[in-house]
């Protein structure tokens, strides 16, 4: 009789120790999934986090552009163009530097010359980079001749950035006419820098 005591006694305590066991395993598996799933959420604020920093940092530097930069810079995210959706900057070529012609869209020599600086600045940089030239006219005349004047002039530097290396699907063209200006139309200072080539350059 008290060796079967003995063996139902030492059953049960075997029984135990398998549940005991088993109930630590288990809490240590639980304990290790947990742990996983923290690290794996921590990781997902984290890039939240640096999404929400680079999101903050973009609207702040859109702000802080020209309406013009603004409308390039979301016509080309419109249009698929950008890779990293960046505004670099822009190159303002004025009437002075670029030497057109009255109601004439020819590149000058001086013309060529600001557009050849600024062909190996982009090669020097060498980035993915998208650009959209903006032609501007002052108020003198018909404001629909204005609006072709500064699309001819936009074209033709369009076509000078291609055929020195810069791929055509990199390029955009726009014109403002004279409904952008950058000084008063009063005067003839302000006319001549009104008269304007406009480079922006995105990625």
């Amino acid at each position: 009789m008290s060796q079967r005591v003995s063996r139902v006694v030492i059953a049960g305590a075997m029984v135990l120790g398998v549940v005991s066991l088993g109930g630590c395993a288990t809490k240590k598996y639980v304990n290790q999934q947990v742990g996983q799933v923290s690290t794996q959420v921590n990781d997902v604020n984290n890039r939240v986090s640096d999404v929400s920093t680079r999101v903050n940092d973009h609207d702040a530097k859109l702000a802080n552009l020209d309406q013009t930069s603004r409308d390039a810079l979301q016509r080309a995210e419109a249009a698929g163009k950008l890779a990293e959706g960046k505004f670099l900057y822009s190159e303002v070529l004025t009437d002075d530097s670029m030497k057109f012609g009255v109601s004439k869209a020819a590149l000058s020599p001086e013309a060529q010359a600001r557009l050849d600086a600024f062909i190996d600045k982009l090669k020097t940089d060498n980035r993915n980079v998208y650009v959209e030239v903006q032609g501007h006219t002052d108020a003198t005349g018909n404001k629909d001749l204005n609006y072709k004047l500064g699309e001819e002039r936009a074209e033709a530097v369009r076509r000078y950035l291609n055929e020195h290396g810069v791929a055509l699907n990199r390029i955009g063209t726009i014109s403002y006419g004279a409904d952008q200006p950058a000084a008063p139309n009063t005067n003839r200072a302000g006319r001549q820098a009104n008269r304007r080539v406009v480079l922006i350059v995105l990625t």
